[in-house]
């Protein structure tokens, strides 16, 4: 049986550490940060407070693991699930999203590249980030004109529940298997493209 290469074991782990499993990570705490601005932020302090998940966060950002700062993203926390249960408020709460969530999504995403120099987490976190804090918000834009059109409002707490629940697991599951995260996110990308086809279809099919 031939030796192990130690060297070049550790030659391979060091991008993987440094830029994939950051990259991974901070794509899905920035794609649940499209559908909620402060729960990802939320669930990483936490994490990272604990040390849980083996979530660890550049030196720049110990700010976010301080009780004041996890009281506070509590706060707004709640206040975002409970605003977004109420129709015409949770259009207004997706409509500010399209600036406060891909700002969200570029913190939460650069904050975990721990391995690299701030200006490098940064722009990474730019680069990851924001791109996919946007596109779930404008997605989750879709649905949720939809549902208004097609019950007018009234379904739009049980569509609002829904997500509170997508951006949990895909925080989770970017905790525990970030490798796993490009394969959930496809799924989710099919899911809201079917459901927004239906809910278009269905409203195009009722008469004038």
């Amino acid at each position: 049986m031939p030796d192990l290469d130690l060297s070049a074991v550790t030659a391979a782990a060091g991008p993987l550490q440094t830029w994939v499993l950051p990259a991974l990570l901070g794509l899905g705490l920035a794609s649940a940060t499209g559908l909620r601005t402060f729960l990802p932020l939320l669930m990483l302090a936490l994490a990272a407070r604990f040390e849980l998940f083996g979530v660890r966060l550049i030196d720049q950002m110990d700010w976010l693991v301080a009780w004041p700062a996890i009281a506070a993203l509590a706060t707004a926390t709640v206040a975002e699930f409970l605003g977004d249960k109420v129709p015409a408020i949770d259009h207004g709460l997706n409509a500010i999203g399209y600036v406060t969530r891909p700002v969200a999504g570029a913190v939460a995403a650069g904050s975990v590249f721990w391995n690299v120099d701030p200006a490098a987490a940064a722009i990474a976190g730019l680069i990851v980030g924001a791109p996919a804090a946007l596109a779930f918000n404008a997605a989750q834009t879709g649905v949720r004109v939809g549902s208004t059109a097609t019950t007018a409002g009234l379904g739009n707490p049980l569509v609002s529940l829904v997500e509170d629940v997508l951006a949990f697991v895909t925080v989770i599951v970017a905790f525990l298997a970030p490798i796993l995260i490009p394969i959930l996110l496809l799924v989710l990308a099919v899911v809201v493209f079917r459901l927004a086809r239906r809910v278009r279809d269905r409203n195009g099919s009722r008469p004038a």
